[in-house]
């Protein structure tokens, strides 16, 4: 009888994970379907985006641009020096810009926003819902979504693919400095950004840009989201920009399986 109520704990517990997922993701789903319909307002909240971007751009250049040099040196370290194993070095720079492009650079830099913007959405939106100022806002008749969801969605589609392109282009310059200065790998830039160009093509580049997008598409409903279930003064606030970041990292993560597996 213990084993049998044990198992059916288990599967209550389990069900009720389900469930609560599933309203989650119809919860979601919904709040993105609302904020693409307040998109045809986006010219009467102009000031509202163009502050977003350039929190969200312009405030995470300087650690984007560290991250994206060092992690571009070091996969060209890495990778230059197994390669010099077999005398195929050369490749280095079809491997790093072809990694930065479609893989590293849209990823990376979608974390770090998630990290930075995404935990920083959900504790301004959480606030302003634990403190009423959301109430607030529908008792002037102001929709929360149009004044707060859509302009964060607008702001993170534009400013992560082009903080993806700027990450993109540090990381392979990292990586082309390294490959040219070290002495076991011992490429110079001329035949580097070389080979780099003849295995990039267009088509690239438009796959990590689209990743860029979806990613920060992502990062702006799960923050928003997140912020309006806020609850529990200012303990849920700090609940809430926890949540905030781990589900924007899984999301980032399932979401990267599937594009890619879609652009093979």
């Amino acid at each position: 009888m213990r084993r049998l109520g044990a198992r059916t704990d288990l599967l209550t517990a389990i069900g009720r994970k389900l469930l609560h997922a599933a309203q989650t993701t119809g919860e979601m789903l919904a709040l993105f379907v609302e904020t693409v319909f307040f998109c045809k307002e986006a010219p009467r909240n102009l000031p509202a985006i163009f502050r977003q971007m350039s929190e969200i751009g312009i405030g995470t250049l300087p650690i984007a641009a560290l991250m994206a040099l060092f992690i571009g040196m070091v996969l060209a370290l890495q990778t230059g020096a197994e390669l010099a194993l077999y005398g195929s070095q050369e490749a280095i720079g079809a491997i790093v810009g072809l990694s930065m492009v479609k893989e590293l650079g849209p990823v990376m830099t979608s974390l770090l926003v998630a990290g930075r913007i995404g935990s920083s959405m959900a504790a301004e939106v959480g606030a302003m819902q634990v403190y009423e100022e959301i109430d607030a806002l529908k008792t002037l008749e102001i929709n929360p979504v149009r004044y707060l969801a859509m302009p964060r969605l607008l702001a993170c589609l534009v400013a992560v693919p082009a903080l993806a392109v700027f990450t993109i282009i540090i990381g392979i310059l990292g990586g082309g400095l390294v490959s040219d200065v070290n002495p076991i790998i011992n490429v110079p830039f001329v035949v580097y950004f070389d080979n780099l160009t003849q295995a990039l093509h267009y088509q690239d580049i438009f796959k990590g840009l689209l990743k860029a997008t979806v990613f920060g598409g992502i990062i702006a409903q799960v923050g928003c989201y997140v912020g309006f279930k806020t609850s529990g003064g200012a303990r849920g606030i700090g609940r809430s920009t926890t949540r905030a970041v781990v589900l924007s990292f899984l999301l980032i993560f399932v979401a990267n399986y599937f594009l890619t597996r879609l652009m093979l």
